[in-house]
């Protein structure tokens, strides 16, 4: 794994604006991917949700939210730390628990990561959106979007819809700005039991999420449209 800054990604300021989180890039407040993809989530999905904290109880599903989400800081940063050469030492239980599922990645997913553009990476589409993905770079032979994802338990690729398109959506906006032609996006995930697993998003399945990827943004800002008018 080497590196290649042949990028220059730009440094931004995170804020939230009325609950929206935003990214301050050259002068525009854009909304972030994960903000478009919350406020065009379906039914479905609300309802699932929805059954789900009914059935663990309120209490016990902002525990394994919060849990999870200081965990997949904690498994980020020692990921980030190592790539750029470093190291970080966490004792506490959780820490010792996110250093190994980061180990568990570096070790199983990262030694067909030929070549590093950056880590860390906020890309922006301008005048619509933008997000910091994991990695970008050479994976496998292929310009690709790289995400670390931890999770509670193992996944089946037919769960994992939002994190493919966000994928497509850091892909897209990299190509835009960077006039790069990014077709494979990928997901290394570990559980805290260090089950590992790795998803390829590529080819037509690829070019089929940035068609809904693209969908979600038109649909976003039909929203917005409609409620700044009414």
């Amino acid at each position: 794994m080497k590196w290649n800054k042949i990028y220059n990604y730009p440094k931004t300021v995170r804020s939230s604006v009325d609950g929206v989180r935003k990214y301050s890039i050259n002068d525009e407040k854009l909304p972030s991917v994960t903000t478009i993809l919350k406020a065009t989530e379906s039914e479905d999905k609300k309802e699932s949700l929805a059954r789900w904290k009914d059935r663990v109880g309120e209490v016990e599903a902002d525990r394994i939210k919060n849990t999870a989400a200081l965990r997949g800081t904690a498994m980020h940063t020692y990921l980030e730390h190592y790539v750029k050469g470093g190291n970080v030492l966490d004792l506490t239980d959780l820490g010792r628990k996110a250093s190994s599922m980061g180990q568990t990645i570096v070790e199983k997913g990262l030694p067909d990561m030929e070549e590093v553009w950056g880590v860390e990476c906020t890309l922006h589409y301008p005048g619509l959106y933008a997000g910091q993905t994991d990695m970008c770079g050479i994976y496998q032979g292929r310009e690709s979007i790289i995400d670390f994802k931890q999770s509670n338990k193992p996944k089946r690729a037919e769960w994992i819809d939002d994190y493919k398109l966000q994928l497509v959506a850091y892909a897209t906006a990299h190509d835009q700005v960077y006039g790069t032609k990014i077709e494979q996006g990928v997901i290394l995930m570990c559980t805290p039991d260090n089950f590992f697993q790795r998803f390829l998003v590529n080819g037509s399945e690829f070019r089929e999420w940035k068609w809904e990827w693209l969908k979600k943004i038109d649909q976003y800002y039909g929203k917005k449209i409609t409620n700044e008018g009414a």
